[in-house]
């Protein structure tokens, strides 16, 4: 009995001799590795906000930094125990040729971020429409963009569908152009409609003059002369121009006599036609 466990404390000193050390130096590190990645995640943050990047950037660049860092220290520290770094690189290439197929849709999304990040189609904070959802950016994660609507949801959208559709950036080229539909009777002036409108336009001073403001005849319909009001606003400013100018012409119409019709239609009956519905089944 004192033989046998005289061997195992001899193994046992042998292999804490052999591995102990090994064994220490692979959690220190593992350890060091994971702070030394904190560390260079937040002075590549510092770095790039004050050279005034775009937060989209700053944020991506800093998670890969923190993630290329932990893969380097997970390599290194395998490789103090021992491990064989050729036969593991083959077992980790094909492991990753499998999730690879397995995780199509995440790379997918993966490269539309990076894409996103290099040909910038919008910012943190434009207001786009893309992938059927109209709201602010505001964050491009780098698998996902997350867009605020306008009243107040907050909605993650894959950043291949994203890259993958129409992008339409409302925000970047500054102006928009507003556009109100009205009509007015035919037994109403047309002249004095135009007038009526185009003054409206001109006194809003929201309303830009660069490119002027258009009040167009848009077509002749069944009951009504119908209008087309087209200013130039500031993208900040086109609902409140547009819901404004609505109400204004209504209101003003109804104080200068010009009258909004209702659909209608006239039927004339012919008196002298005769009835051939016998009564019979």
């Amino acid at each position: 009995m004192e033989t046998q466990i005289s061997g195992v404390a001899e193994q046992l000193t042998v292999f804490l001799a052999e591995y102990g050390l090994r064994l220490l130096g692979a959690v220190a590190i593992l350890l060091a590795g994971k702070i030394v990645a904190g560390v260079l995640r937040k002075l590549v943050t510092r770095l790039l906000t004050r050279l005034k990047t775009d937060p989209a950037i700053v944020s991506f660049t800093g998670t890969l930094v923190y993630v290329l860092i932990l893969i380097f220290t997970v390599v290194a520290t395998l490789s103090n125990l021992g491990v064989e770094m050729t036969s593991f690189i083959a077992l980790i290439g094909a492991a990753g040729l499998a999730v690879g197929f397995a995780l199509q849709g995440t790379l997918s999304n993966f490269a539309a971020g990076v894409l996103i990040l290099i040909f910038r189609p919008f910012r943190v904070n434009d207001w786009i429409s893309a992938a059927g959802v109209l709201g602010r950016v505001a964050e491009i994660q780098i698998f996902e963009t997350v867009l605020i609507t306008g009243d107040n949801i907050r909605i993650t959208v894959p950043n291949g569908k994203v890259y993958g559709d129409v992008i339409q950036n409302i925000t970047t080229l500054g102006t928009r152009r507003c556009e109100v539909a009205v009509g007015i009777s035919y037994s109403s002036s047309i002249k004095k409609a135009h007038e009526i409108l185009t003054d409206l336009c001109r006194k809003d001073e929201r309303v830009l003059e660069d490119p002027a403001p258009q009040v167009v005849v848009s077509g002749l319909g069944d009951s009504s002369v119908d209008f087309l009001v087209r200013p130039w606003v500031k993208s900040a400013d086109f609902w409140p121009v547009k819901f404004d100018l609505t109400r204004k012409i209504k209101e003003t119409f109804d104080e200068e006599g010009i009258e909004i019709p209702f659909p209608q239609r006239v039927v004339h009956m012919n008196p002298s036609a005769k009835n051939t519905d016998t009564g019979k089944a």
